[in-house]
This record gives structure tokens, sequence and C-alpha cells, in this order.
């Protein structure tokens, strides 16, 4: 899968995770000046999506973009290989991190289902938390206001398989609708679909949304449970939300949950900016971001 350098100039890393799978990810910048930054993509995106923000952090803090197994440029097993599901997923977000050998707690930038594995694991090691950054994202179950939205719900039927594995139409048709303010240029948006390039590395993109948990007899609804039952404990964590008003899927509903649950976050709303905010608003968020990330490492240093 050809990535153009020009726009994702990292070298690749690789955790092994066992049974000869392998997570791909992004290692860059200057480990010691700032807390480590580890940045949690979602689906159908890739470590791609956090970029900028990379090169923005990397020359003050040691910068940490995972893809996911099954996405980006990690491998992808067919279902015999791996399992699919909320729980592998904090459990390879668990093993990645302690693999890593951290000195000192991280901050966790995490986007759209990023947000659930990341809090996931977050719940489980709250002393390795230093900050927070949510971008468009959810770690507790559907807000009772919310319907699953139908796009989402066509893609766990039979119709919604041929589609996004036979088509690529998930990836393909996030990079339209998730640009509201600006549209994504061509080639960006052939760079967030390039790794899904055929039936088999489509995989994941499906699984992701037939995975999620919308009710208790649901796979994985305890583990959402167990998630929002604990965000009480990062209440004066830093936090900073990062919020595009126009998202179909992580909507007001969504940000009002967070803003109960963290109510000293610092919320930032660009009404206009869609689902991938950090591609329609990278003028005016990843400076933010960047701010917030190295006035609180100079808060903890003084």
């Amino acid at each position: 899968m050809p990535v153009d350098p020009a726009q994702y100039p990292f070298e690749p890393h690789y955790f092994d995770r066992g049974a000869g799978v392998k997570m791909h990810y992004v290692d860059e910048g200057a480990e010691g000046q700032g807390p480590p930054v580890l940045m949690v993509h979602g689906n159908p995106s890739w470590s791609f999506y956090y970029r900028n923000l990379v090169t923005a952090l990397s020359g003050t803090h040691r910068c940490i973009a995972p893809d996911h197994i099954g996405m980006g440029l990690s491998d992808k097993p067919d279902d015999d290989a791996y399992a699919y599901t909320l729980a592998q997923r904090i459990d390879d977000l668990g093993a990645f991190i302690a693999s890593l050998k951290l000195t000192e707690p991280l901050t966790l930038v995490m986007h759209d289902w990023g947000g659930m594995i990341g809090m996931g694991w977050a719940v489980r090691h709250p002393e390795q938390v230093a900050r927070l950054v949510i971008l468009n994202t959810g770690a507790f179950p559907l807000p009772p206001e919310k319907p699953f939205p139908w796009p989402l719900k066509l893609t766990r039927t039979w119709l919604g398989t041929v589609l996004v594995r036979g088509f690529n139409a998930f990836a393909y048709g996030t990079t339209v609708i998730g640009c509201r303010r600006h549209r994504m240029p061509a080639d960006i948006a052939r760079a967030y679909c390039a790794p899904y390039d055929s039936w088999a590395n489509r995989i994941a993109t499906l699984r992701f949304v037939q995975d999620i948990p919308l009710r208790a007899a649901d796979a994985g609804y305890d583990i959402v449970k167990h998630t929002e039952a604990n965000l009480h404990r990062f209440k004066n964590t830093p936090a900073l939300i990062g919020w595009g008003g126009k998202d179909f899927v992580f909507d007001a509903a969504f940000l009002r949950q967070w803003q109960q649950h963290l109510p000293n976050a610092t919320v930032h709303l660009m009404p206009d900016v869609g689902h991938y905010v950090l591609e329609d608003a990278a003028d005016e968020l990843i400076p933010l971001i960047t701010h917030f990330v190295r006035s609180s490492a100079r808060a903890v240093a003084s």
C-alpha cells in the first residue's frame, strides 16, 4: 500500500502482538522533554489522521500513534486469527503501552471509537493518564436521546457488508461527509482509503461497526458501562474537548455527556466542522491542542 512520504513522513515501527500479528505505530519526537502523547484513532481512519498533530508536537514531546489491528499499516488478519472485539482492542492497547515502558503519565488523544478504546484502558490505569484530549468520540453507551444512525445500522446488514467490503463505502463515504467546513482534498481522501484496498483488507472497517454494543446483551456492553461508571476518576484531570458540531454520529448529545462526566474540561466547539475535526479545522484546532499539551507540561514541571 503506497503512502506518499510527503504526506506521512514517519519511520514505521511494529509491535508484535503474537500469533504472527503485528501492530504498526508512529513513534516520533523528543522523549524526555515533555510527557508522551498517545493518539488513538477510530474507524475507518488510521494513524494518518494524526500526522499534522504529530508534526506539531514532536519538537517537544514523544508522539505515539498506533494503528489498530486490521487498520492502517497494521496486519489485517481474518476472523480465525484475530477477535475483532472491543475487549480485544483494549487489551491490544494495554499490551502496546506496556511494551513502550513509559516512565511518566501520558497525554491521551482520542477520536471516534478510539475514545472507547482509550478510556477503556484508562479507567484501568488512571495513574498513567496526565491529561485528555477528546475529539468527537464517546466512552459511554449511546445517549438515550440519540438514535443509532441509519448509515451505521445499514452497515450491520448483508447489504452493508457488500458495500463496506466490496466497495470500501465506509472509508470513502467518511472522507466525503467527515469534513463540512472544507472539502477534503482528493489526495488526502485517497490516503485515508489506501489501507483498505481489497475485500480482505476491509475486514476491520466492517467489524468495528458490527461490534458496537447497543444493548445489555451485546458483547462489550459491560465494558462500556464499566468505563462510563469510572469516568469520574478523571473529573480533575486536565482535559480539552475539541468538537465538530456537524458530526452526524458524535453530535451534541455526546458532547453533553462528556460535559457531565468531565465538568472541568475546556470545551472548544466548532459548529460548522464535521467528524474529521483534525482535517476540517486543522488550522484552528491543532494550535489549541499544542498549546494545551505544552502548557500542561510546563505546569507539571513547575
